[in-house]
């Protein structure tokens, strides 16, 4: 192809001369704390010797230097263009000119070296050549920082957004590409890795702090394997790594931090959160209940009122207890009021409806949690755990509790009707609750609450039965008593609220630490480790799947220094405390990468069965369930584009089991990023095209779709801690004692005082407002970072039509929220079920914050 184009040049570009720009960001814009770079690099800095490139031949090779391609002399960065338009906040624009570089004997540049002679780092965003003959504009997309050449080891090269597969690749440039690889690879390198280091290499949990287990590499505590850091074993245990002061910066490869206003938007809303977080917890020395909230207006009084602080020496010991002192010196010591935390939506509109039965039912569908529901297919419903441990655990919901309920079903016809659904968490936290309820502060009950699907389309809860663990001969057995709805007005209508909250409290938990934290954050890292190591940035699944990546591995550092580690927010703020990544880990031996993906997850919980005729291959029983209706369109949109964007590529099965680069990626992503489970046998061979696109559509449906179905739901949905508390610190009352009678006498205090704790119910408040903000420069589905991603016109086709169907589907879920037919998709709470609205449409940020909507490209919060 290309010698075609070089056959036919004009000769317009005899004189040997190529004009082009670069875009480029100077760290002082980026990082507003570091002032020495202001001083030491003005824009001057970069024009002259500051900044060279050299362009690089895709076809005459250099045999002195390994059959690489020719390189030009250094080229100066010219004056500085501030008229040029389409830069946005920060960017510089430079001139760039190129002698002696006759296309018709050097070939179309391939590739571009950039040399940084400063002192300081800059982002690279793009370089462009114009007019070059043969070919018109060529963009070399960067997206890089750049640090002084003397910290390299190697050049620092970046190639023309041309896409091929390896076979495909010039030869010219094929060494240029392995090298780059080989450099990401840093397989030599044992670290500790310094900031400008690019290096992406494996390792195990072995960093969240003393007295806690190593997740990852034994069989005991699998786990998928998180971004190496080299740092220095821990002095008092050398199979630990050693943990960092919270000042300082976790190591991740510097492309993968947070971009400019991403960073100051996080430290922002992280500012806000210890000042909202800490302080309200001094009330607990002015009111009348010592650390604690008394009623609900109590707790809607942080949003509808600033605290104001008395001076109290307590005030240094709740700061301790807070482990994110990364910015003490801002907290006020006292007198100063505080801005109030902002009104979840779940209380907006009616501060009641979230204590209905029809509201505690529709979140099951379309709350922050959506993806535990499945069908009952045997009544009672029966228990997997090993009877040999635990003895019968079958459940003791009768239909006595139930056929009331039924709309004149029998039970029997009910369950062949498909009108019988769970919320199972009985199997799921009884093997753990005697250690759990054996922390301070706790009591959790295993739940199974039972479902009923009505004719006009809403479930309504049936029974809850709650269950303890009680040893008897040997056997850990289950001690069970079941709750069925009374209307409220009396104690036993409170009795029905605290056994909803008890679930509640069940299914926070799970949500955290199986359906956010593991079943996205963790399971993803590996492939975006895998994908840099192995995919080169010019391979056509790289393009594909790199914006899916963006931040992650940073959020995942963040969570290990921070969120997830021994002692950290989410040890106090959610039940399973210091057990709680191990018991992610359980979780993880039975995780199964082909039954992520929205259409088998749905099949495989019988919340829907397969139907060729449908366009998405499945039909929901349950009909109004938003996460599932919305979802489906969105994996569809996703599978669509896949299938489109590979066929460009993949012509046949043939050359994607020849394609190098791809089967050593998925090989390593196997059996080394989830090397626990490499011999699991669900695991795709990757010898077709078809396990390709199924691959990649589950890989950006996890990265995208299911993480901000499960995300940016919980400040909205758990902002308001009553209708999703964390923990649960008493026992169901019973007739006859001193909690049942005050559960007569002041019911709210009763309900209050057996669910989350003040303190943990302001730390993690204050987390959830943070972890459900979308930022100002997010990116959605069906948004790129750079137009020029590729120089593809058949691949920006594909893309345009993948971003079209996604804003006829923003469409669509506006449409169905405003159906009065489907009752799920607003409820009791008014609250219209937008999580899984794309969000593709909004180019100006106008969704940044707490708006509750939106599918990012990438699990970055």
């Amino acid at each position: 192809m290309l010698g075609g184009l070089i056959d036919n040049l004009t000769g317009a570009n005899k004189s040997g001369r190529l004009k082009g720009t670069v875009v480029l960001m100077r760290k002082n814009v980026l990082d507003l704390n570091d002032f020495g770079a202001t001083i030491l690099d003005g824009l001057a800095e970069f024009i002259g010797k500051g900044v060279t490139c050299q362009l690089v031949s895709s076809t005459a090779a250099d045999q002195n230097n390994g059959g690489r391609g020719k390189v030009s002399a250094e080229a100066e960065l010219e004056q500085w263009l501030t008229s040029l338009p389409s830069l946005t906040t920060g960017e510089s624009k430079f001139g760039l000119t190129f002698d002696g570089w006759e296309v018709g004997k050097l070939g179309v540049p391939g590739a571009i070296i950039v040399n940084n002679y400063h002192d300081n780092e800059f982002f690279l965003k793009t370089i462009t050549l114009d007019d070059v003959p043969g070919r018109g504009k060529l963009t070399f997309v960067a997206n890089s920082w750049v640090y002084p050449a003397a910290k390299y080891r190697y050049s620092r090269v970046f190639f023309a957004n041309d896409t091929y597969l390896p076979s495909q690749m010039p030869a010219a440039l094929k060494p240029y590409r392995d090298d780059e690889l080989r450099n990401l690879r840093g397989d030599d390198q044992q670290g500790p890795y310094q900031e400008h280091d690019r290096v992406y290499r494996y390792d195990v949990y072995n960093d969240l702090g003393e007295d806690r287990p190593i997740l990852g590499g034994t069989a005991d505590h699998p786990y998928p394997r998180r971004g190496r850091t080299g740092r220095k074993p821990n002095t008092n245990d050398p199979s630990l790594e050693s943990r960092l002061s919270l000042l300082d910066q976790i190591y991740v490869p510097r492309d993968e931090k947070f971009g400019h206003l991403k960073m100051s938007d996080f430290l922002g809303y992280s500012i806000k959160a210890i000042t909202q977080g800490i302080i309200p917890a001094v009330r607990t020395y002015v009111d009348t209940t010592p650390g604690e909230f008394d009623s609900f207006q109590d707790i809607i009084n942080l949003y509808e009122g600033g605290i104001k602080l008395p001076k109290i020496a307590a005030f240094e010991e709740m700061r301790k207890r807070f482990p994110l002192q990364l910015i003490k010196d801002l907290i006020p010591v006292g007198g100063d009021s505080l801005l109030k935390l902002p009104l979840p939506h779940i209380i907006m509109e009616d501060k009641q409806a979230w204590r209905t039965d029809e509201e505690f039912a529709r979140e099951v569908l379309a709350g922050v949690n959506p993806v535990m529901i499945t069908r009952l297919t045997e009544f009672p419903p029966k228990s997997t755990l090993d009877p040999s441990k635990y003895g019968d655990h079958t459940s003791t919901i009768t239909a006595a509790h139930i056929e009331k309920n039924l709309e004149g079903f029998t039970v029997q016809k009910a369950l062949e009707s498909n009108k019988l659904y769970i919320l199972d968490h009985h199997d799921r936290f009884m093997p753990f609750l005697i250690d759990v309820n054996n922390l301070d502060g706790n009591f959790i009950y295993a739940t199974r609450t039972l479902f009923f699907l009505r004719s006009d389309g809403r479930l309504t809860p049936l029974a809850i039965e709650l269950s303890e663990p009680f040893i008897q001969g040997g056997l850990t057995t289950a001690k069970s008593k079941v709750y069925t709805p009374v209307p409220s007005g009396s104690v036993e209508g409170w009795v029905w609220e605290l056994a909803k909250a008890y679930v509640a409290v069940g299914d926070s938990g799970w949500h955290q630490l199986v359906s956010h934290w593991l079943n996205t954050h963790a399971v993803m890292e590996p492939f975006v480790i895998s994908t840099n190591r192995h995919l080169s940035v010019t391979h056509p699944v790289h393009k594909l799947l790199s914006p899916h990546y963006r931040d992650t591995m940073t959020i995942n550092a963040l969570a290990r220094q921070t969120l997830i580690n021994a002692g950290g927010i989410f040890e106090m703020t959610v039940f399973p405390g210091k057990f709680a990544l191990g018991m992610s880990s359980v979780v993880y031996k039975n995780w199964n990468f082909t039954e992520q993906g929205l259409p088998d997850d749905l099949i495989k919980r019988g919340v829907a069965v397969p139907d060729p005729s449908s366009p998405y291959k499945v039909r929901l029983l349950i009909e109004d369930y938003p996460y599932a209706a919305d979802g489906l369109a969105i994996w569809h949109a996703i599978e669509q584009y896949v299938s489109e964007y590979l066929a460009i590529y993949y012509p046949n099965d043939g050359v994607l089991r020849g394609d190098v680069e791809l089967q050593a990626w998925w090989k390593e992503t196997r059996e080394v990023g989830h090397g626990d489970l490499k011999d699991a046998p669900w695991w795709p061979k990757m010898q077709s095209v078809a396990e390709l696109a199924k691959s990649c559509t589950t890989i950006i449906w996890i990265a995208s779709a299911l993480h901000a179905a499960v995300n940016f739901g919980q400040y909205p949905y758990a902002g308001y801690l009553p209708n999703r508390p964390t923990v649960s610190r008493r026992r169901m009352p019973e007739p006859g004692t001193d909690e049942y009678a005050e559960l007569g006498r002041d019911p709210e205090r009763a309900f209050i005082h057996t669910i989350t704790s003040q303190i943990q119910t302001i730390i993690g408040i204050s987390l959830l407002e943070v972890l459900s903000k979308h930022s100002s420069d997010e990116l959605y589905l069906g948004q790129r970072d750079t137009p020029e991603w590729t120089s593809d016109p058949k691949a920006l086709a594909v893309f345009k039509r993948f971003s079209d169907r996604l804003v006829e589907i923003e469409s669509n879920v506006v449409g169905m929220n405003q159906d009065p037919q489907l009752k799920n998709r607003n409820g009791p709470a008014k609250l219209p079920y937008m999580l899984l609205y794309p969000n593709t449409s909004d180019h100006k940020g106008d969704a940044a914050g707490l708006t509750a909507k939106g599918i990012p490209n990438s699990i970055s919060i």
